[in-house]
């Protein structure tokens, strides 16, 4: 259980900056944080007076439901992506929209999330809309990011009392064009990812003896079938740089793909051992 640390969230007024500022006000309540950041990054020093009042109003429509952390606005100077980057290193969690579309903009457009998912030191919620109910997500291929994912995972459906759909995408990549798969062939591969499911699992979900786990075991693209996967669910989480099926995953275009296309809220975790 997390306590005492900060939550930053990154908005420009559109309602997608909203609805990520919500979230991660209810995120924090949930982690019992001390302190929700909301910041609007501006380098145009002459926007200041907008951006503050952009920060203050966010702030202030943001205010827990209950006694819980404190929401502050912040104005910061610079590049969007590289503003919050920095600031994830002092935070446990940061929040950005997805498609920003208010009079800051610039701030949380696509490619700024994505910037910031891929290189913030600390865990990155991009939010397309909040949501407070249904299973938590998340795609595994036995690298040492997606077990950190895993790890994150399982953490946050024990904090939100779900269920955990622990998800592993195989592709059978066929010899020639004109020789389709056995069907015993296909499921030894189904059997072998759901061993490999079970593996991962083993040891790590025997910490949350509360939260419910299903295994899914699916043919087809990483991109649709996580997102397929995430149809009703309150967070899809994967792993920085995975090794394995998800090769490259914030690098390439599996992690384009899920940060585009998943319908829920998609946590990046980094795996900060392997990348120390």
């Amino acid at each position: 259980m997390h306590s005492g640390g900060q939550v930053v969230v990154g908005v420009d007024g559109s309602a997608g900056a909203l609805a990520a500022a919500a979230w991660a006000v209810e995120e924090a309540e949930l982690r019992h944080a001390e302190q929700v950041r909301v910041v609007v990054v501006t380098g145009d020093r002459s926007a200041d007076d907008e951006a503050w009042e952009t920060a203050r109003s966010v702030a202030s429509r943001s205010t827990p439901r209950r006694s819980g952390p404190e929401v502050t606005a912040t104005v910061a100077h610079g590049d969007p992506a590289d503003v919050l980057v920095q600031l994830s290193g002092a935070g446990e969690l940061v929040v950005v929209g997805s498609r920003g579309r208010g009079p800051l903009a610039a701030t949380l457009l696509g490619s700024v999330s994505a910037k910031v998912a891929t290189h913030a030191r600390c865990p990155v919620v991009v939010v397309r809309e909040h949501r407070s109910s249904g299973p938590v997500v998340v795609g595994v291929d036995n690298s040492s990011g997606s077990r950190a994912a895993l790890r994150y995972a399982l953490e946050a459906a024990a904090r939100y009392e779900c269920e955990l759909l622990a998800v592993q995408v195989w592709e059978y990549v066929e010899p020639t064009p004109i020789v389709p798969p056995l069907e015993h062939e296909l499921v030894e591969l189904r059997d072998e990812a759901l061993r490999g499911l079970s593996e991962q699992l083993s040891g790590c979900a025997e910490a949350y003896p509360n939260v419910p786990v299903r295994r899914i075991a699916q043919r087809g693209h990483p991109v649709a079938e996580l997102a397929a996967a995430a149809e009703e669910a309150r967070l899809l989480v994967v792993g920085h740089r995975g090794r394995g099926g998800f090769a490259g995953l914030l690098l390439g275009s599996v992690a384009a793909g899920v940060l585009h296309h998943a319908p829920c809220p998609v946590a990046i975790v980094r795996d900060a051992v392997a990348e120390s």
